[in-house]
C-alpha cells in the first residue's frame, strides 16, 4: 500500500498504520457474503476508528453489503458525521 496513502489517512483519522494494515489484512480473506463475517469486520473497523456504529447502521451496511449493493464512501461518511 501507497506509504503517503497510508500517512495521510493516519493523519485524517488519527489511526495508526498498523492498525490500518491489520484491518486491510483482515479483508483479504473475508467471506463477504457471510452475515457473521461481515459483521465482525464492521465491528473491527468501528473499534479501530473509534467509532460507534448503532446497530440500526450495522444491519444496513451488513445487508448492502452481502446483497453486494455496497454504499458509496460518500453515503458511509454521512452516518458517521
Amino acid at each position: 500500500m501507497d506509504r503517503n496513502l497510508l500517512d495521510n489517512i493516519e493523519k485524517s483519522t488519527g489511526v495508526k498504520t498498523e492498525e490500518i494494515m491489520k484491518v486491510v489484512k483482515s479483508f483479504q480473506n473475508a467471506n463477504f457474503s457471510d452475515e457473521k463475517t461481515v459483521r465482525n469486520v464492521i465491528r473491527n473497523v468501528a473499534k479501530v476508528a473509534n467509532k460507534p456504529v448503532s446497530k440500526q447502521l450495522e444491519n444496513k451496511l451488513v445487508d448492502a453489503i452481502v446483497r453486494k449493493n455496497i454504499p458509496s464512501l460518500d453515503q458511509i461518511k454521512k452516518n458517521f458525521r
